[in-house]
């Protein structure tokens, strides 16, 4: 039929006119006018490519519970840099930088003064963080765009302002953080692995990929500890090296059993790591059927026993009776009572209450020099930080500022001793003063198979002396 506004003879659509007249009525049309197709197609027609006239550019994510927020942010479009270069921070002058998006810098400058007000960030902290993320919002490629923890790295480090993680707090409460760094367990294992030929390399990284991730394919599998990960990895990956480097393997499926036996170490607790290690590797490259034989098959060393042994108890005494809140109320807790330094780095305000430490099933009666110690802590805990909202009982300029635990080795540090060899000092102590199994079982959480651990260990005279008073039962 022919179109009444082109008089071309074509199909026409529902409303009488071509295709091609109709979307040059909706190209020059002005919002919210009606459309008159002939009138729109009197001076002639623009071409178009099929499926990408006038589309719709989808909506920015809108952030639920947030009033006030700037809807068109962060923008769904990017502005690709014609050369990448590394960006010199240091002379920069913030005070004198353009913004290039005001409303959007003064968004997150609200976002900014809620949370520090908030977490209790002293001004200093609050005015680095903010000259930080000006730099970062005057220096974007693409004004509005998320940031990327990595330029949020480059400004800090430039400026030398330790203050990363708040950044990237503020960055990810405003929803304005595009986080590319990557995982410090993934940068360990490529560091380890670097060097290795393929299809080495590839056997190692599916290997990783399924401890860390699990698997869903057989061998099904859930993701493993971080620490397991690290631990065996290091011990195979060394391995693996030898192999490449003195055998001139390209591939474990190459490693027969002489060569695993040839490469494993002496001393009785690294035989076992590596073996376990090996094991774990080959059993799960013989499931995905990437190697012929498991050469690990049958393969038995020397029973290493990690057997617990006393301390010396002078270091520790030191420590109860610093002059440091947070050393001596971390020492007497760890001395008196054993607690895993996991279990310290959780405990909460609330575990604590009447003079009792309320440990997930277990309830502890605090010795009296360990009330001592917490009081004088929480005194200087709250005139150090009064306007914090972190909940955990120890804290440290670093986790005072947000809402995390302190790291386990921060225990140790503090107490300048190993928070767990005082606890397996003390675990051997009641060991073998009282032997008795279920006792260290109520008194330190410990499995049936822990505790015997203990028991069957060392003669009374090879302990160090106690604190001056036994470990007390719990209620």
């Amino acid at each position: 039929m022919q179109c009444p506004s082109c008089q071309r003879v074509v199909p026409l659509n529902d409303r009488g006119y071509c295709r091609l007249c109709c979307r040059q009525a909706h190209f020059v049309r002005s919002p919210h006018e009606a459309i008159d197709v002939i009138d729109a197609n009197r001076h002639g027609q623009q071409l178009f490519i099929a499926d990408l006239f006038r589309q719709k550019r989808p909506e920015p994510p809108r952030r639920p519970g947030r009033s006030g927020w700037p809807s068109q942010y962060p923008v769904a479009h990017r502005q690709l840099a014609l050369v990448d270069l590394d960006r010199d921070y240091t002379t920069v002058r913030p005070a004198e930088l353009m913004l290039p998006r005001p409303d959007l810098a003064a968004a997150i400058e609200d976002v900014l003064t809620d949370h520090a007000r908030r977490h209790g960030w002293g001004k200093g902290l609050e005015s680095l963080t903010r000259t930080a993320i000006r730099m970062l919002l005057a220096t974007q490629d693409t004004p509005g765009a998320p940031i990327t923890a990595s330029t949020a790295a480059a400004v800090t480090t430039g400026r030398k302002l330790d203050n990363l993680k708040s950044v990237l707090e503020i960055l990810t409460t405003a929803g304005m953080l595009d986080d590319d760094r990557q995982p410090t367990l993934d940068a360990y294992v490529e560091r380890l692995i670097a060097g290795l030929p393929e299809p080495m390399t590839t056997e190692l990284r599916e290997w990783f990929g399924a401890m860390r991730d699990g698997s869903t394919a057989p061998p099904r599998s859930r993701p493993r500890n971080h620490a397991t990960i690290r631990a065996r990895i290091a011990h195979a990956a060394p391995a693996a090296h030898t192999w490449a480097a003195t055998n001139g393997y390209s591939s474990l499926r190459e490693v027969s059993r002489d060569d695993v036996i040839a490469i494993m170490p002496a001393g009785g607790y690294r035989y076992r790591q590596t073996l376990t290690a090996l094991r774990a590797l080959f059993r799960f490259l013989k499931a995905r059927r990437k190697v012929f034989t498991n050469p690990t098959l049958r393969l038995r060393g020397p029973q290493a026993v990690n057997q617990p042994l006393p301390i010396d108890l002078d270091p520790v005494r030191d420590a109860m009776h610093s002059t440091k809140p947070a050393r001596a109320a971390l020492a007497a807790l760890v001395a008196f009572h054993a607690l895993r330094p996991k279990d310290v780095c959780a405990l909460q305000l609330t575990d604590l209450r009447d003079g009792r430490l309320h440990l997930d099933e277990r309830t502890i009666l605090l010795a009296d020099p360990v009330r001592a110690t917490i009081a004088a802590w929480l005194e200087e805990r709250g005139r150090r930080w009064p306007h914090t909202i972190n909940p955990y009982l120890f804290i440290n300029q670093h986790t005072a500022v947000r809402t995390s635990q302190v790291d386990p080795n921060w225990i140790s540090t503090t107490i300048g001793f190993s928070a767990q060899a005082i606890r397996e000092d003390r675990i051997l102590h009641e060991a073998i003063t009282t032997g008795d199994v279920r006792r260290l079982c109520d008194l330190f959480g410990l499995t049936v198979g822990g505790a015997e651990r203990y028991t069957h260990t060392g003669p009374p005279d090879t302990m160090g002396k106690g604190f001056g008073s036994p470990n007390p039962a719990p209620n």
